[in-house]
């Protein structure tokens, strides 16, 4: 039997570029990934550092507060009435900006009421009866929630 050596490919001049391309794309692609997180992390030192009491805030676990206090190292929030709860810096997610107090102190003062801004939510302590005459119903008072006293 006889063995015949045949060359499978030919060494050209662009085998050394088909082998570096996939090294320099798969470099290229870290150094786009590294660079988005670097601008993300920039991002949050900057909302962190521009923290101001009665900053309303959310944090990474999803808490929502007001900036009470802030430290060096820590950020003291209000989460209810009362309620003060200590988070680190770097567990602040973002800044709620403050737009619905904005959109009521642009309205003009001689602005119908229909054009008005008005609050929806109804009221929380009374319970709302059919029109039937009877007053003493009317006048009935929710039980208090966990966050009331």
């Amino acid at each position: 039997m006889e063995l015949l050596a045949v060359p499978m490919a030919s060494s050209g001049g662009g085998s050394g570029f088909t082998l570096l391309l996939p090294l320099i794309l798969i470099v290229g692609m870290i150094w786009f990934m590294s660079r988005t997180q670097r601008k993300q992390r920039q991002r949050q030192a900057d909302t962190v550092a521009a923290l101001t009491p009665g900053t309303k805030v959310v944090t990474t676990s999803g808490m929502v507060g007001i900036v009470e206090e802030v430290d060096d190292e820590y950020v003291t929030l209000e989460v209810s009435d009362g309620m003060l709860v200590q988070f680190v810096k770097a567990a602040i997610g973002r800044v709620i900006p403050d737009d619905t107090a904005d959109a009521v102190a642009d309205e003009p003062a001689d602005a119908p009421v229909e054009d008005r801004v008005e609050d929806e939510t109804p009221a929380r302590d009374t319970v709302d009866v059919p029109e039937t005459g009877d007053t003493k119903a009317q006048d009935k008072k929710l039980p208090p929630t966990h966050s009331e006293n």
